[in-house]
């Protein structure tokens, strides 16, 4: 890792680790219009520990429960917003302040296809408050999280 990048560790851990919760996960449009990624209550989770381990949950409050009752059991629509209203990963983290970057080191992931990439997002932490912007979708929709530390 070049000098400049932390692993969360050290100067990265004290200004990242923590508990925070979701406060916004947008989206903003080609067109530079903004809107709702996961819904308009959406809820979630990112802890990051000293170590630079970190695990992440996003889930658009407005998924519909299964009529079937049994996760086993549900029509195709039921198990697409169940899949399309969450957004899950886990793995490492590490952060470049000098560039304001976050590097999302992902061991596993709801959507397999994330599974050992690297994704660099560009962030601002002000006071307790972080947000990152996530790599482009193929659409040129670019999710933005936003979060709030809770301890």
């Amino acid at each position: 890792m070049p000098n400049n990048v932390a692993k969360a560790t050290g100067e990265g851990a004290r200004v990242l680790a923590g508990t925070w919760t979701l406060v916004a996960a947008d989206v903003q449009h080609p067109d530079g219009s903004r809107a709702r990624d996961y819904g308009a209550d959406p809820k979630g989770m990112l802890v990051i520990d000293a170590a630079g381990h970190y695990s992440l949950q996003i889930f658009k409050s407005e998924r519909p429960g299964f009529a079937s009752g049994d996760k086993a059991v549900a029509t195709p629509d039921e198990y697409k917003a169940a899949v399309m209203g969450s957004s899950t990963h886990f793995g490492t983290l590490s952060v470049d302040p000098v560039a304001g970057t976050l590097t999302f080191h992902i061991q596993n992931a709801s959507f397999p296809n994330w599974q050992g990439l690297a994704q660099k997002r560009s962030y601002e932490l002000t006071g307790d408050v972080l947000s990152y912007r996530v790599t482009p979708r193929p659409n040129g929709d670019v999710p933005i999280s936003i979060w709030r530390r809770i301890d």
